[in-house]
């Protein structure tokens, strides 16, 4: 035990957990209580959130400039001024961030009608404002407030759209860091957030991931009012209902819940709204980290999110009745409840013919099985049952594999490992060469391969129509899971043959019928066939698609008429 123990002390290394950082020294101030520096960071920002604004303007500099760090941070600017109202002067200042903040909104709207003489500023200070009038029997009543400094300044001088008051600095500097800019008067215990965003953004575009022949080429983008406003746009109801949330005690980013008020079902919109508002973390900064974050685990690590970057598709899920999930700085939805059937739907299914929708649906199925199976079965065909092969494509085989000196199974993970290598390669090069890369590649490595004897011409032909297969599934998360769990059924085709890829499917079957998303069996409507009219492989004409998917309970449960084409029948 001592040589043990030597040897560990030796080469074994413990990080250390706390590391004492500080400097012995306090922050120089104006006032006699100075903050310690070796106060955590932790302690800094609760007492940045309990703060309060303070009724004098010197005492709320020095907290900002403190909080911004404003002798390093360059783009924190703030500016003192001088306001007029009422015939008095008081001391204010702005407080924005330089590149967020449109500048001509803020000197036209912001500061010239506080610092500029002009007729809203310059009434008797004894003067008070009428708020009512009423006259009866000849009796004039009025009502009258006394003057009133904050509401004076967010009335009557600020011609701004969006402004409101708050007395917390947490709220402030949320809408500071957000593009706003802040406004700090003399006198007043409260600020004035002041909407004057200006920042870059990418304007709308086509959808890069998504595409269609027949059908809106628009797309989502990282601000997250730009695709609320899409929504409106495409859905054009009242009944919309877009909630903000905020997510991370750090970043604090918007999030919209979105729901149709008279479709979405109640408790469908609180089993999200609990789970987003139940997250404890520091940051968040994508929609594929929200949708980890609240949908169930499961162990095959199918996605339970669908994810779209195509508003017409998010407002199409709106009117079924499930829930839509923004995150700003996410060019991507978040559909909920999502089953197995919508990671092999496209948005271009709804804009064909039911007989053009039912064929591509039906060989992306096929894909599916292809991506998943096809390689597994070729291991097992040619390791344990050759005999169900017709004899000349059995002398074919043998006769491309004659030459080979490896397996079968090193051949074909060779082979898989290789393409899935070219595939993120040419992802990860600039786009102008990327489609090259995957190319050339494929083509030099392959017939390279083949001319060396590593692997045989016919396992060429099935890792081409497997790697084309997962292309053909629509959504790039439910492909990735087949790319993978496809070297599981390999390993498992070699192992055991056709008993090894059965029982696999079994085990693999039965997870998926016993998963869930939001409440919703995943394997739906399969396993409960009065869902598969509307949902199913084979889609009814548009016309006969009366009811919504009873599986979503939503509270309208017809979407349209039994005859809906009533112009044929009258």
């Amino acid at each position: 035990m001592k040589i043990k123990d030597f040897i560990n002390n030796i080469f074994n290394y413990t990080p250390q957990r706390n590391y004492e950082f500080f400097i012995p020294n306090t922050i120089p101030n104006n006032s006699s209580n100075a903050m310690p520096v070796q106060e955590t960071e932790e302690t800094i920002s609760k007492s940045n959130q309990n703060k309060k604004i303070y009724a004098s303007l010197n005492v709320n500099l020095e907290f900002i400039k403190t909080s911004y760090n404003t002798l390093i941070n360059s783009d924190i600017l703030i500016r003192e001024f001088i306001l007029n109202a009422r015939g008095k002067q008081y001391k204010a200042s702005l407080l924005y961030i330089d590149g967020m903040v449109d500048s001509q909104l803020l000197n036209d709207f912001v500061l010239e009608p506080l610092m500029m003489r002009n007729r809203n500023n310059l009434f008797d200070n004894d003067q008070n404002r009428i708020i009512s009038e009423a006259v009866s029997n000849n009796i004039t009543v009025r009502k009258v407030k006394k003057f009133d400094l904050a509401e004076y300044i967010e009335n009557c001088l600020v011609p701004q759209n969006s402004i409101k008051q708050s007395n917390s600095f947490e709220e402030i500097f949320s809408g500071v860091n957000s593009g706003n800019c802040a406004l700090f008067v003399d006198t007043l215990s409260i600020a004035f957030d002041i909407d004057v965003k200006g920042f870059k953004q990418r304007s709308i575009s086509k959808p890069e991931n998504e595409i269609v022949i027949k059908g809106p080429h628009e797309a989502f983008v990282e601000n997250i009012r730009t695709n609320t406003s899409l929504l409106r746009r495409f859905s054009n109801t009242e009944n919309l209902v877009i909630e903000n949330l905020e997510v991370g005690k750090i970043t604090k980013t918007k999030c919209a819940v979105c729901y149709m008020q008279n479709i979405a079902n109640g408790d469908l919109v609180a089993e999200v709204r609990y789970r987003i508002n139940n997250l404890d973390i520091d940051s968040l900064l994508s929609s594929g980290q929200l949708e980890q974050l609240i949908s169930d685990n499961n162990s095959l690590g199918l996605p339970k999110a669908l994810s779209t970057e195509r508003p017409d598709n998010a407002v199409q899920h709106l009117l079924e009745g499930r829930v839509v999930v923004l995150v700003n700085g996410s060019p991507y939805a978040l559909i909920l409840p999502s089953i197995m059937i919508d990671f092999l739907t496209s948005p271009e299914d709804r804009n064909l013919k039911s007989i053009f929708s039912n064929f591509l649906r039906v060989i992306r199925i096929i894909s599916t099985v292809f991506a998943l199976l096809l390689p597994g079965l070729y291991v097992s065909v040619t390791s344990f049952h050759i005999e169900i092969l017709p004899t000349e494509l059995l002398y074919s085989i043998l006769a491309a594999r004659e030459s080979v000196p490896f397996p079968v199974i090193f051949e074909i993970l060779i082979m898989e490992i290789s393409f899935e290598i070219i595939r993120e390669a040419s992802l990860r090069v600039p786009s102008a060469i990327g489609s090259t890369i995957g190319i050339v590649g494929a083509l030099v490595i392959g017939q390279a391969a083949v001319s060396a004897g590593i692997v045989s011409p016919i396992l060429i032909i099935i890792v081409a129509i497997t790697a084309l297969s997962s292309f053909a599934i629509p959504d790039y998360s439910f492909s990735f899971h087949l790319r993978l769990f496809r070297f599981l059924f390999i390993l498992l085709g070699y192992a055991a043959g056709f008993l090894g890829i059965g029982t696999g499917l079994f085990v693999y079957i039965s997870i998926i019928c016993d998963m869930e998303s939001f409440g919703v069996s995943y394997s739906l409507p399969y396993s409960h066939m009065e869902n598969l009219k509307n949902t199913g492989i084979i889609l009814p004409p548009i016309w006969k698609r009366e009811y919504r998917s009873s599986y979503l309970a939503p509270k309208k449960e017809k979407k349209q008429e039994d005859i809906s084409m009533k112009w044929k029948f009258q």
